[in-house]
């Protein structure tokens, strides 16, 4: 029986795509043309076995993974979309459906995109309406941060190897130079050429290759996090082995932290860390100094510091821009930031945007009485060019107030006498009255008219 021709061009477009390389760069590498690998991704023309073993030994790749063939899986995916009750008046036969995923994978790609998109967003929909329904699929990012936080961000199996894993590269030189013993070149490359990448592994070639415009602090961090992906890849593996995450994206985005941590735990080793912390009393910028490391870099790993008998002055860690979206965020030391809306304008951590590359500290004081001591800073990424865009974002760490004299910001100062700002969690659950930063109302309040009196405030509330 003869077998049937081999159609990947969805597969082959993927692997391109995830290599980082151009139709011409692949072809060059396995000896064609770039329009037969054009032909090939758009399913005009099969993978012959002769191609298939060039890729595999190109890429290193399996070539039992490279060869399962789409069509199958194309077809049974697009017949169960179009099984909802949505699509139940249109006549849809079976030998259509596997000939559309068939001759154009491309169109089913899309379709498969395109409705899988209005599932999550019937989803988010149906959670907006039952608050209580417990679903996390439409919310990978809340996913992923409640991993993070289930486990106090600290993973000891990633830290512990970290550790070896540091003074190996110590002894070598620095990154680059244990890679290079490994026989990874490490090569900075123009924008340009790196295809709006900032960091690419050549697989092909064994070369690593990073944005040659980045800052020194970046690039040692582009090297570590390929060490973190390729050397940690056993226990990044362990830590989410048997977990079910509701999205794919969610899997992805924990194993992206994941990676992160491990990077942090490689420049910024447990032990030796610590002690620095200790010393230099969580002086952010001097810890920058001595580790070759970002203001950002630091402050994450700071929230790490929660190996068992060993703890530091735990921290809650944000990220948001100058519109206040929240791009990271850490929870920690029992700050009640808010899942949902805006957080406090009150909160010095959106003003730092006025005064760029300084540590402003603040005394924080909820409607409840806790107290707590932050810091924030403006930290700029990008950019590298005239023409190259860069981000410019807050960073903010807020500890209890009574860890404040422990470190160097808030050194002096007796935290029950320290002035406060009264803030809340955010407009829709603070009932603070006197309040003229105030957007919305609070839930449960009734608001008095201002046909004859208007106060300073947004809105006068009634008596009950």
């Amino acid at each position: 029986m003869a077998s049937r021709p081999l159609y990947l061009g969805p597969r082959l477009k993927r692997l391109r795509r995830e290599l980082g390389l151009t139709q011409q760069a692949m072809a060059d590498e396995l000896g064609i043309s770039p329009s037969y690998i054009a032909l090939i991704e758009r399913n005009q023309r099969p993978l012959t076995a002769d191609l298939l073993i060039r890729l595999a030994r190109a890429y290193k790749l399996d070539m039992a993974d490279l060869a399962a063939d789409d069509r199958d899986d194309y077809a049974r995916r697009l017949s169960d979309s179009l099984r909802d009750p949505i699509f139940a008046d249109i006549d849809l036969p079976a030998l259509e459906v596997a000939d559309v995923a068939a001759s154009f994978p491309g169109v089913t790609e899309a379709l498969l995109r395109l409705y899988g998109a209005w599932q999550r967003e019937q989803e988010a929909l149906a959670d907006q309406r039952n608050a209580g329904s417990g679903s996390s699929a439409s919310d990978p990012v809340g996913e992923a941060r409640r991993f993070v936080a289930a486990r106090r961000n600290y993973f000891p199996t990633i830290d512990s190897k970290a550790e070896e894993l540091a003074v190996e590269i110590d002894k070598a030189g620095g990154p680059q130079e244990w890679l290079r013993a490994r026989s990874v070149r490490v090569r900075f490359l123009p924008p340009d050429v790196m295809m709006d990448a900032i960091r690419r592994y050549d697989r092909h070639n064994e070369q690593l290759l990073i944005d040659d415009t980045l800052s020194p602090s970046s690039r040692t961090w582009q090297l570590v996090q390929h060490i973190a992906y390729t050397a940690l890849r056993t226990e990044i593996s362990t830590v989410i082995r048997g977990e079910s995450f509701a999205s794919q994206t969610a899997g992805n985005l924990v194993r992206r932290a994941l990676a992160g941590y491990a990077a942090a735990a490689l420049l910024m080793p447990y032990d030796r860390f610590a002690r620095a912390v200790d010393a230099r009393r969580y002086d952010i910028e001097a810890l920058s100094g001595l580790f070759g490391t970002s203001f950002e870099q630091v402050a994450h790993r700071l929230t790490t510091l929660n190996r068992p008998g060993q703890e530091r002055v735990p921290f809650f860690f944000i990220r948001v821009d100058a519109a206040g979206n929240v791009s990271k965020r850490l929870d920690g030391a029992g700050f009640p930031f808010a899942a949902h809306g805006g957080g406090c304008p009150l909160w010095s951590v959106h003003d730092t945007f006025r005064t760029p590359g300084k540590v402003v500290t603040q005394w924080l004081e909820l409607p409840d009485g806790q107290r707590f001591f932050s810091l924030a800073r403006a930290v700029t990424s990008g950019g590298g060019g005239f023409d190259r865009p860069s981000t410019t974002r807050s960073i903010a760490l807020a500890c209890a107030a009574e860890h404040a004299p422990r470190l160097v910001y808030g050194a002096g100062v007796d935290p029950k006498a320290a002035v406060a700002t009264p803030i809340g969690v955010t407009c829709r659950l603070c009932h603070r009255v006197a309040c003229t930063a105030r957007a919305e109302p609070p839930i449960g309040r009734e608001i008095l008219p201002d046909d004859y009196r208007r106060a300073a405030e947004p809105f006068s509330f009634a008596e009950s």
